[in-house]
This record gives structure tokens, C-alpha cells and sequence, in this order.
């Protein structure tokens, strides 16, 4: 008999070989109709599989409504897809098919790519596969046995990640006639698949590397209901209606151009504008915040980022050495190098401690060409960078500080809902322990101090410190990396960074690495999507256009354009001789907040009749009200229609 301890402290004592089944089925019958696997011992295992009788188990149900149990539907649905396309395609070879984030997907070696005809037939084949209600059956296999096995069948890519494990055995899962390599777990049967749809497809280089052959990937996802289903669906459909990329076309925000290079951004006047107020702001900010603003080059001499590190840690981001005068140069990756040899100008005492520099810096990074997206992921992009030099007794007030400013900043643009994370020292790690324990104290006192809600992410520090994530949430729930807060003992060290101390000695500073909006290019691609091009008041390229009914109304439209430019209010003139009916529909598409449309009546009294772009009317005003209604709602942080 093998005893079982199940998360509730009860006990029970179960025959070796009793299925995992049996075992929840004695202890909640309730329970286990919400189960899909099982934890022993913290191990993901099926609910078919057999108890051991090595000593007491602890059992914990994974349930539906568990990422875990959500992970095991999601790759179970992944090798019903891969059985359907094998048995539709017969030339076609599978590679692997992993759950991800919001669904799955399955690489395949094909000769042509999938087209819209050929997801719909794949779907109707899983519905047929699913519908038969196949068990998910595991085997465990030698792994010379399951060598012969799959390449038997031709399947090369399995051949390949077997030769390379360091295991004497292998599982593989069988369902109908289709056979996987996989750790697991499964479903019990492809019959509890309820609810699943193919999103899509894109090519794959096999393990992600350019120099091999390119795959067919199909992506899909699936839930335990069809209304989670269509939730997400209607989700991605609001995604797609928000797409930074298709509406920076549409308000001629931005663009990328070819002739330039990939993942190089071309600023256009009204995405210009935008940016220029976020920088005003951000700069403005930091001057009441005791930083000072610096500027440095976008190239340096190659041995700066040997002694730093970059060199050798992150050559495959970096971009080639370019020759001057015999000596290697490069364009700079990070902005934290050039703010060290500032502080190094001149002798500090702790008595000028802290110090904090601040600068908009562009950098350039390598990114393969298939992991561009739009503003998201660039190789050239303008860090809001900062560097705080501070001695160990004021980091954690340093830290507040800085939490305190990463909050205002992002309340300031409309987002209000963060996921935190602390990550705390990985394997491989730079400086001694007493200082990782106090750098990571210091970052949990200041979290805690704030009231700040967070999750700990063991392991995932930087090699030279722990750091503070900030995932910002935007308005249809989803999750970006932008402010990040980092302790680095390492820069300090390789640079040799000094201050004088209270006894007059030499110590070490530590250095916070700190962004609020992480990069311009990827927190104005958030915004654009956070608000669907419909930027608030204070953030609008456009805040107002003045709109003609006839030519009658030419020159008082043109002295109420003037009088809101001379106000600071960033104002259009529209007097084309077209029916108000399209000029007010393109002043919308525009996104403009207020339209002003005048006609004879306004034009008599010297009014202004104020539209807003979302169809709404408000009274007719003179200009003055006007202006008082609009410069109330011109400040950051006050959200509007």
C-alpha cells in the first residue's frame, strides 16, 4: 500500500498501481470532475497514470481553472492538430507543438504554406479526431527504442531532440494512430476538448535559428468553454481593431522603410509631436525630482563595452565594429557606460550621494528580422534612461523614490493596473551574498512601503543584481513590459566606481539602473493601442479643427483657428470646399477630439459650435468658453472623450 497526502492534510492508502483516477475519486468526487492531471509530489503526471509505492505521495489536483490545467487542454489540442495534419498531408513531418500564452502551437516541415482553405479543412479533421474521443496513451521507451521508432516513421525532428537528450529513456503519447515524443501530461481522451479554433499561421525557422530550413507553423488556441472561447476571440478582434501598426498608418503617426532598414522608425510630424510632449513631460518631471539631464554619443570605443561586459556577455545584440583612425567603435547598445565616466569626472564624497542622471538615450541592438513587430521590438529605440549612484544606507529610500515616479508617470498616461514582479538572485551571479540579501530586502521594503502588490519571480534577477518589473495593463486586460528598477554591484566593480565615505576611505556605490516607460518606441506603440489612436486631450497631435459649412464662413473660421493657435492649442483649419457631412467624418477618422463647426449663425454671433469625435454635440460657445472647456482637459493625467 502506498500512502497519499492530498492538500487538505487527509490521508489514504491506495494499492501500487491504483490510477490517479481512483486515487482523487476517493477523496473528492467534485473535485475531480474539474480535473484534467495531477501534481505528485509537485511532478505533473496524468490522471490515468499508476501510483508508485517508493513512500507517502503528496496529491494536488490540477483543475480547469488552473494555468496549469489550462497548459495541459492547450498541448493536448496541439497533438490533435498534429494528428489531423498528417493525416490530410502525407509528406508532411512534424516538428514540435507547445502550449504558449494564449493557446498552441505546431511546427510542420511542408513544402507549400497553409492557406485560409486549408485551417478550415484541418479544423473540421480535428472536430472528427476529437468527436471519436481517442485516448492520450503514455509509453516510456528506451531511448535507442524510441530512436528506431521515429525514424521508422521519417520523422527526422524527433530523431533529432532524442539524440540530444541526456536521458536513458524517453515518453511518448499515442492517440488514435499518431504517435509524439512528449513529457506530458494529457488529457485523458481527445473527447474532453470542448472548445478550440486555429488562429493562424507564419513561418518558423527550425529552433528558431536562420540557417535552418523554414517551417509551417499553425497557431490555434482552446479553452473549457465555448463562451472563454469566444471571449478571446472577441478579444483578439478588439487587438486587431487596435493594432498600433495599422492605425500608425491610418493617422500617419509613423513608418519603417526599406530603403533605411528594418526595425529603424521614421518619426512623422503628428507621432512627432506626441513624442515631443512625452519628452517635455518626462524631462519636466525629473527637473522637480532632483535628476540632471544628460546627453552622450551613439557611438564609443570598443574597449568601453569590454570593461563593461556587453562584449562578451551580449556580442550577438551588438552590431559590428566600425574602424576610426585604426581604433573599433560601435554604436552604443546601452546608455549605464557613458553615465559612469560622467560620475567619474570628479571626485565624489558621500556627501553628493546620491546622484541621479537621467537621459532619453537611443541605442541600437541586433533583432533578427523575424522578431521585429512594429514599435514593439526595434533595433533602434530611445531608452528613458536613468542611473542612480547611491551608498548602501540610502538604497531603499532611493528605491521608494523611484517606485513612487514609476507610478505617477504611468497613472499620468492612463494606466492604472500593474502586475509587479521581484526577481531575486539567479544561479550565476556577480558580488557576495550579503549584498544580494540586502539589495533584495531593499527592494521588498520599498515594494511594501508603497502598499505595492508583488509577485516573487525566484531566480530571474539579473547576474548583477535583483530587479523590480513593472507590467503595465492596458485597457482590454493586456499585459506590457515597460518600468523596470535594477541593483547592479557589477558596473560599479568592473569600472572601478568610488566615493569617498564618512571615514575617509574608498567605498563602492551601487548603482540602480532605472526606466519608467522602458523604451519611447514600444510605450507610444502601448498608447496607440491602449487608447485605439484616440489619445486624450493633452497627448492628441490634433486638438481641435475648425470645420466650414460654406466659403461664407472662410474668415471668422480663420480668426478662431488663430486664436486657438496664439493659445497654445494645436489646432487644423479645414475650409475645403466639401459638405461639413465629410469633413466632420474625416476629422473622426482622424481621431481629433473637438471639431468646431461654423456656420452663418456662429459667424453672426461670434461662436463656435463644439462636436466631439465620438458623435456627441455640446451647446453652442463663444471661442473664450471654448478654450476654458479645452484647457481644462490640456493637462496630463485628465482623461477625456
Amino acid at each position: 500500500m502506498t500512502k497519499v497526502i492530498y492538500p487538505t492534510g487527509d490521508e489514504g492508502d491506495f494499492k501500487e498501481g491504483s490510477s490517479f483516477f481512483e486515487v482523487l475519486k476517493a477523496h473528492n468526487r467534485d473535485l475531480l470532475k474539474k480535473s484534467v492531471a495531477v501534481k505528485v509530489d509537485g511532478v505533473l503526471k496524468d490522471l490515468g497514470s499508476a501510483l508508485g509505492d517508493s513512500g507517502p505521495k503528496k496529491i494536488e489536483a490540477v483543475t480547469i481553472d488552473t494555468v496549469e490545467g489550462l497548459e495541459v487542454l492547450r498541448h493536448s489540442t496541439a497533438h490533435v492538430l498534429a494528428e489531423a495534419v498528417q493525416s490530410i498531408y502525407s509528406d508532411v513531418k512534424v516538428a514540435i507543438g507547445p502550449a504558449i500564452e494564449d493557446g498552441f502551437y505546431y511546427d510542420f516541415d511542408l513544402t507549400t504554406p497553409f492557406t485560409p482553405e486549408d485551417l478550415e479543412k484541418i479544423e473540421a479533421r480535428m472536430k472528427e479526431i476529437i468527436k471519436a474521443d481517442h485516448p492520450f496513451k503514455r509509453e516510456d521507451l528506451p531511448k535507442d527504442k524510441a530512436l528506431e521508432l521515429f525514424r521508422g516513421m521519417g520523422e527526422g525532428y524527433k530523431e533529432e531532440i532524442i539524440s540530444e537528450l541526456d536521458a536513458p529513456s524517453v515518453s511518448i503519447y499515442r492517440q488514435s494512430g499518431f504517435v509524439d515524443l512528449c513529457r506530458g501530461p494529457h488529457l485523458p481522451s481527445t473527447g474532453w476538448i470542448k472548445a478550440f479554433k486555429l488562429t493562424g499561421t507564419a513561418g518558423a525557422y527550425w529552433r528558431g535559428d536562420e540557417k535552418n530550413k523554414m517551417l509551417q507553423r499553425v497557431y490555434g488556441t482552446a479553452f473549457f468553454s465555448k463562451d472563454e472561447l469566444k471571449a478571446y476571440l472577441d478579444r483578439i478582434e478588439e487587438a486587431k481593431r487596435r493594432d498600433h501598426r495599422k492605425l500608425g498608418r491610418e493617422l500617419d503617426l509613423f513608418s519603417t522603410s526599406e530603403n533605411i532598414g528594418s526595425g529603424l522608425v521614421l518619426w512623422h510630424p503628428k507621432g512627432a509631436t506626441v513624442r515631443r510632449i512625452i519628452e517635455d513631460f518626462w524631462k519636466a518631471e525629473h527637473a522637480k525630482s532632483d535628476y540632471s539631464i544628460v546627453y552622450t554619443p551613439h557611438v564609443a570605443n570598443l574597449d568601453l563595452w569590454k570593461t563593461s561586459g556587453h562584449w562578451d556577455f551580449y556580442r550577438e545584440n551588438l552590431y559590428s565594429p566600425m574602424d576610426v583612425e585604426g581604433q573599433d567603435y560601435i554604436v552604443k547598445p546601452m546608455n549605464c557606460p557613458f553615465h559612469i565616466q560622467i560620475y567619474k569626472t570628479g571626485l565624489k564624497s558621500y556627501r553628493d550621494l546620491p546622484i541621479r542622471y537621467a537621459e532619453l538615450g537611443t541605442v541600437y541592438r541586433y533583432e533578427r528580422s523575424g522578431a521585429l513587430h512594429g514599435l514593439l521590438r526595434v533595433r533602434g529605440f530611445t531608452q528613458d534612461d536613468a542611473h542612480i549612484f547611491t551608498t548602501p544606507s540610502q538604497l531603499e529610500e532611493e528605491i521608494k523614490g523611484v517606485l513612487k515616479f514609476v507610478v505617477f508617470i504611468l497613472n499620468s498616461f492612463g494606466f492604472n493596473d500593474f502586475d509587479i514582479y521581484l526577481s531575486t538572485r539567479p544561479e550565476k551571479y556577480v558580488g557576495d551574498l550579503e549584498n544580494w540579501a540586502k539589495a533584495e530586502a531593499a527592494l521588498k521594503g520599498a515594494l511594501e512601503s508603497q502598499g505595492l502588490k508583488y509577485n516573487i519571480d525566484p531566480g530571474e534577477g539579473v547576474f548583477y543584481g535583483p530587479k523590480i518589473d513593472i507590467k503595465i495593463k492596458d485597457v482590454i486586460g493586456r499585459s506590457w513590459q515597460c518600468s523596470t528598477i535594477q541593483v547592479d554591484f557589477n558596473l560599479p566593480e568592473r569600472f572601478d566606481v568610488t566615493y569617498r565615505d564618512e571615514n575617509g576611505g574608498e567605498s563602492r556605490p551601487i548603482m540602480i539602473h532605472r526606466a519608467l516607460m522602458g523604451s519611447l518606441e514600444r510605450f507610444f506603440g502601448c498608447l496607440v493601442e491602449h487608447y485605439a489612436g484616440a489619445f486624450p486631450v493633452w497627448l492628441a497631435p490634433v486638438q481641435a479643427i475648425v470645420l466650414t459649412v460654406t466659403e461664407r464662413n472662410d474668415e471668422y473660421a480663420k480668426e478662431v483657428y488663430k486664436k486657438l493657435r496664439a493659445e497654445g492649442i494645436r489646432a487644423e483649419l479645414d475650409i475645403r470646399n466639401e459638405k461639413l457631412g465629410f469633413k466632420i467624418r474625416e476629422a473622426q477618422l482622424q481621431k481629433i477630439p473637438y471639431q468646431l463647426v461654423i456656420g452663418d449663425k456662429e459667424t453672426e454671433t461670434g461662436q463656435v459650435a463644439p462636436r466631439l469625435r465620438g458623435g456627441a454635440t455640446l451647446p453652442v460657445m463663444t471661442v473664450d468658453e471654448f478654450l476654458a472647456v479645452i484647457k481644462a482637459e490640456n493637462r496630463p493625467g485628465v482623461q477625456t472623450n
